[in-house]
């Protein structure tokens, strides 16, 4: 199965070939099962979040953009089809960091023919940008980025694309993990600092301490770690986030596909099935890399599909993988602080047919106090959506799943199944807005919704916050903590959008009354408040805008007003690009904006590899952007 094909796969995709849909479905049905519950649907998607705080009142979609076309302070761009970023007029982008390029005086420049050396490949900045994070460490500015995977036939030129020796595999993991680094603004505008005391690659080799209930565990112990509580690396890093204390928090997300066995006569422990764990990884490690041949270690992949905590203010420092927030193909990790001090924090698993989670610690967090037991000390939940627009938290409990609190910890996914949890259309990012109590979690897509069960076996009919079988085009859900306190055990709920083409569709697959002719898109991923409560939404899905997806165009980022539900676009990527990870500068006058995989030559041009890359954008004004 290696191959280029498969290597350029989508993980979705990848996933399929494990464990394949049924081959035909009646799509004539489904549609008029969802259009049946049009009725349903128009009061699930509401506007008017935060009203209270932004002094909107509850608006109907055509008061709203009547109202609040000072929310956004540019003039909307079109779908493009091309093969550069394009932003609204009165603002700017340059790259400010792109694959290969060095972090360190002493690493290559990355060579058209070659690609990146494997002695340079962990001091340069890594590949697929993904979630980021930016820091100010002593007056200088630091930004953490993920590195989710790689593209092989870009970084590994010479052989094709082909993985063949343990040199290539060592190239690939250098590449991924995460990035830290120093960023300065001159002249020329924003760029790497080269050779800052603060830069630092993060990769899948990189020792790392296990930390909360699993930490020592027998299911996490090798002949390298017979202890169970130091490994090396994290990897298929997503999305992201930032702590109340300062860290960074990087999420392993598609972790099964780096593992295969060897011995076709290998046979699986229990729990591969359920994570995807196949008899062949993606890139071939198992054949250069003893350490991820499940055949000789089959505990190492119980060591991976953690959060991560990094010190971005530390070089020396070690990360932590924090076991009691749960193994899944986690997003990312959105935190925030509860009223009573608990700290909070909401996690997607990224597969269809999966969930959506929340850990709150069991200590306070004091500015200033010590933090090291907060996010290894505390309760994991799941989230129930009800048909009446209520929920609930679950806890994951021994006595509620049957399981002791390690096994929780490796076994999420089990046990959530086993309270029932509500099954979701891939919960990608979640988002707290800064001014009013509520979170948002980006739902892509799941085209297997009332196709076939999830991995777990669970039920994936259509339901309150995933209404639509068959849903190649996504939603976003709105929750309401009870008491305005994330800690809360129960909530409100609505959906803040349904994705979806009017131009081709009507009703349910036309999307809600905030998509049209202007915004259109498909499967919103990353999700990020600015400063202001505006929020930022972020795509990764089909570009090939014809059929289902005539006149979205690339994927691109979008600006939504919670208050009133109306959504602009603002940036569109390259074709063949996703378009993910924000954050700002500390003046709040730069946006730095992610572009993933693109296949086209961007951002160097014809006749150049194509490079996964960080853009800055600007108004040329220089006022603030977020």
């Amino acid at each position: 199965m290696h191959s280029n094909d498969t290597y350029d796969l989508s993980w979705d995709e990848w996933d399929e070939l494990q464990r394949p849909a049924a081959e035909t479905t009646d799509f004539d049905g489904v549609v008029d099962a969802a259009l049946s519950r049009r009725g349903f649907l128009t009061g699930v998607v509401a506007y008017g979040s935060g009203a209270a705080v932004m002094g909107a009142g509850l608006l109907s979609g055509t008061s709203a953009q009547a109202q609040t076309a000072s929310r956004f302070a540019f003039t909307p761009i079109a779908a493009q089809t091309d093969f550069t970023v394009h932003v609204p007029d009165g603002y700017s982008w340059h790259a400010l960091a792109k694959w290969g390029e060095p972090l360190f005086s002493d690493a290559e420049e990355l060579s058209q023919e070659t690609g990146v050396s494997v002695a340079s490949s962990d001091r340069v900045f890594g590949e697929n940008t993904d979630g980021m994070e930016a820091f100010v460490v002593d007056g200088r500015q630091v930004i953490a980025v993920n590195h989710e995977y790689v593209n092989t036939k870009a970084n590994l030129p010479h052989t094709g694309g082909e993985v063949q020796s343990a040199d290539d595999v060592l190239t690939l993991q250098n590449m991924q993990g995460v990035t830290v680094m120093e960023i300065a603004e001159g002249a020329e505008g924003w760029a790497i600092v080269k050779d800052s005391d603060l830069n630092r690659r993060i990769t899948q080799n990189t020792p790392m301490t296990i930390a909360g209930p699993a930490a020592g565990h027998p299911l996490l112990q090798t002949a390298a770690d017979p202890e169970g509580t130091t490994v090396l690396g994290t990897m298929n890093n997503c999305g992201a986030g930032k702590t109340p204390w300062g860290t960074y928090l990087t999420c392993e997300e598609n972790f099964n596909g780096y593992f295969g066995s060897t011995d076709p006569e290998f046979t699986a422990p229990d729990g591969y099935a359920r994570y995807g764990i196949g008899m062949e990884g993606r890139y071939a490690y198992e054949k250069f890399d003893a350490r991820f041949d499940t055949s000789k270690n089959p505990n190492e992949p119980h060591r991976f599909g953690y959060i991560v905590e990094i010190d971005p203010t530390d070089p020396s420092s070690t990360p932590i993988k924090h076991t009691a927030l749960g193994r899944f193909k986690h997003e990312n990790a959105a935190a925030v602080v509860a009223p009573d001090g608990r700290v909070v924090v909401y996690m997607g698993d990224d597969e269809r047919g999966e969930f959506l989670y929340k850990f709150v610690s069991s200590g306070v967090y004091t500015p200033g106090g010590p933090t090291s037991a907060l996010l290894d000390e505390g309760q994991l939940y799941v989230a129930k959506f009800n048909t009446d627009l209520t929920g609930e938290w679950v806890a994951l409990t021994p006595e509620a799943t049957g399981m002791d609190a390690a096994e929780i910890a490796i076994f999420t996914r089990q046990a959530a199944s086993k309270v029932g949890a509500t099954t979701m259309d891939r919960p990608e990012w979640v988002a707290v807005n800064p001014v009013a109590v509520e979170a948002y979690c980006a739902l892509t897509n799941n085209k297997n919704r009332g196709v076939k069960p999830n991995a777990g076996g669970d039920d994936t009919a259509a339901n309150g916050p995933n209404p639509r079988d068959e849903n190649n085009y996504g939603q976003i859900v709105r929750w309401y903590p009870s008491n305005d306190d994330h800690a809360a055990d129960t909530f409100a709920w609505d959906l803040y959008v349904m994705a979806g083409n009017p131009t081709v569709h009507e009703g349910a697959y036309g999307g809600s009354d905030n998509v049209n002719e202007g915004n259109l898109f498909n499967s919103p991923d990353g999700m990020q408040f600015d400063s202001t409560g505006m929020l930022w939404i972020q795509t990764d899905g089909d570009d090939d805008n014809e059929g289902d997806f005539a006149g979205m165009g690339n994927n691109q980022m979008l600006a939504g007003d919670p208050a009133t539900g109306q959504i602009e676009r603002f940036l569109t990527g390259p074709n063949g690009s996703e378009v993910t990870g924000l954050t700002w500068s500390a003046d709040k006058r730069t946006m730095f904006v992610g572009i993933q995989h693109p296949t086209a030559p961007f951002p160097d041009g014809e006749g150049m590899l194509p490079r996964s890359a960080i853009i800055a954008v600007k108004r040329d004004d220089n006022e603030r952007v977020g």
